[in-house]
């Protein structure tokens, strides 16, 4: 039974990892690919802890929580950018 949930869930959150894959390369403008970038680092972020889950190893929870940090970090740089058009002050 618990090898069918981490088998359901690691198809559907790859589906979603194309999915987002496709809208940051062609997506119709930059907020909608700076978006699908953060959610993009979300569902690697899911599938890494799906991994640890199934796997009894911790260590992949710590590579999760830095793809998260480090997603976070640089959403916010991106969308500042964007915004300002410059990243400092």
């Amino acid at each position: 039974m618990h090898d069918a949930v981490f088998y359901l869930g690691a198809v559907w959150l790859t589906v979603l990892l194309v999915a987002c894959a496709a809208l940051v390369l062609k997506g119709p403008s930059t907020a909608t690919r700076i978006l699908a970038l953060d959610t993009l680092v979300l569902m690697l972020t899911g599938l890494l802890i799906l991994y640890a889950g199934w796997q009894r190893v911790s260590y992949y929870l710590d590579a999760a929580l830095i793809v998260a940090l480090l997603g976070f970090v640089s959403t916010l740089a991106a969308a500042r950018f964007y915004g300002r058009g410059r990243l400092f002050s």
